[in-house]
């Protein structure tokens, strides 16, 4: 995968606003009402993680996910990224 340069990243993220760019990944976190929601929504993501075969680095405590998207291989943000991001802003959509 290529690696998107600090412009090409700052002009995609204008579609996500909830996600932020810094130390070379896209940063979110989200707040659920509770546990359940929180972990319902992990699960959701992680069969979408699988099927790309991308893995966010991840935690939570009780409510709060916080999702970190990099490209190891390539060393940053790549458009795989992105990708997942949105899959995941439309999990979290229908939560």
């Amino acid at each position: 995968m290529k690696l998107l340069t600090d412009l090409e990243i700052e002009k995609r993220l204008t579609d996500f606003p909830d996600w932020d760019h810094h130390e070379n990944a896209l940063y979110t976190e989200f707040e659920f009402d509770n546990f359940k929601n929180c972990m319902s929504a992990v699960m959701r993501i992680a069969f979408e993680c699988e099927k790309l075969n991308h893995h966010p680095d991840w935690s939570n405590v009780y409510n709060l996910l916080k999702i970190k998207l990099t490209t190891h291989d390539a060393g940053g943000v790549t458009e795989l990224d992105f990708k997942l991001a949105k899959s995941i802003e439309e999990i979290v959509e229908v939560e």
